[in-house]
């Protein structure tokens, strides 16, 4: 992976953007965006940007790892007793490094004391989001990286609805689905695969429960897939045997609101205007008290990032970024509805990235 990432690029960028923040250095906590600007999967690390340098610190478990993910963009140290005596070390010996930003969301406070007590030397400076941001758009190898977590969760979900009948539980449809996953090669699942039945669909994030599943009931799947660290995210809703009038009805809710606010967003749009493009459809036939989380999120190396496409979003969506729309109709003691898509963003239009069927599904 590591030779065709553009990791030079993406470093001149943050560089860019701590110079405006006056700042000689960023101290990278967050392992998300230690992978992001170097390559290293590991989960021990430390990473210092300055610009001429980006050094990774990491421990001996990863010593032939760090050389398979890291290549020129980075140097390494590999340190045998810890990482911040490493890095307290390589600062003693480099010249002009005086303010240094720390990543205020990701840095712990045992951390933020070593600062306080071992880093005095140094001026410490928080800073937020600042390579999140570069994140939100996503490149090509990003972006192929996605396509393929979301064409294994698809895959996944194909065999798993040909062995999905009454009288499993649902955690057993979620072990089934979760099999499946890892044979088309997933990396592992990027949040608990949620399956809920019946009256049980109408909680939006149910975990997988030991609720057996019966005829006429609602079965709301959601769940992800991984490669090469990045994360596919998937709902879907089936029926099992004859879909009701009221669950045709509903259904057909849900994906209308799925399609006019996937094909709605653009480039330079606000978050919270993509969100009510399926939030005031939905509203507008009866529903709209049955929808009560936002319309999508950001996916990349992790399974919620930004942009975030709610209420309250203020942010234009860039292009290359990548965002789930999943609008939903729940109600209580009887069931729910969920239909979610990845889309990706782009200067031409939406492209919609997943291609499993959004027609209601009768499982016999």
């Amino acid at each position: 992976m590591a030779k065709a990432v553009p990791f030079f690029a993406r470093l001149s960028q943050l560089r860019d953007r701590l110079a405006r923040a006056d700042v000689d250095a960023l101290l990278v906590t967050g392992l998300a965006n230690v992978r992001y600007l170097t390559g290293f999967s590991g989960s021990n690390a430390l990473v210092l940007v300055t610009p001429r340098d980006c050094v990774l610190f990491t421990d001996f478990r990863y010593a032939t790892q760090v050389k398979q993910e890291v290549t020129a963009h980075a140097s390494v140290r590999i340190e045998m007793q810890n990482l911040w005596t490493g890095l307290w070390a390589w600062l003693a010996d480099t010249a002009g490094v005086e303010r240094i930003g720390f990543e205020s969301a990701h840095l712990l406070h045992r951390d933020f004391q070593r600062l306080l007590e071992q880093g005095t030397r140094w001026q410490w400076r928080p800073l937020l989001d600042e390579i999140e941001s570069l994140r939100e758009s996503k490149d090509a190898t990003e972006i192929a990286c996605i396509e393929r977590a979301v064409g294994m969760a698809e895959r996944a979900l194909a065999a798993t609805l040909q062995e999905l009948r009454v009288g499993l539980t649902e955690t057993a449809v979620a072990g089934i689905l979760e099999h499946h996953l890892r044979d088309q090669g997933s990396e592992g699942f990027p949040f608990a695969t949620i399956v809920a039945s019946g009256p049980r669909a109408a909680l939006p994030h149910a975990r997988a429960g030991d609720r057996l599943v019966t005829s006429g009931d609602l079965v709301l799947i959601d769940f992800g897939s991984v490669s090469d660290g990045y994360c596919s995210d998937i709902t879907r809703t089936v029926v099992i045997g004859r879909a009701s009038a009221r669950q045709k009805e509903v259904y057909e809710v849900v994906q209308r609101a799925n399609v006019k606010s996937s094909g709605a967003l653009r480039v330079g749009m606000v978050g919270k205007d993509a969100d009510a493009v399926a939030r005031e459809y939905i509203d507008g036939l009866g529903f709209g008290e049955a929808f009560g989380h936002s319309l999508g999120h950001g996916i990349g190396l992790e399974i919620h990032e930004a942009p975030r496409l709610a209420k309250s979003a203020d942010s234009p969506l860039p292009a290359g970024a990548v965002v789930t729309i999943e609008p939903g109709v729940y109600l209580a003691d009887w069931g729910g509805v969920r239909i979610e898509d990845d889309v990706l963003v782009t200067t031409a239009g939406p492209r919609v990235l997943t291609s499993f069927t959004r027609e209601l599904l009768e499982i016999a």
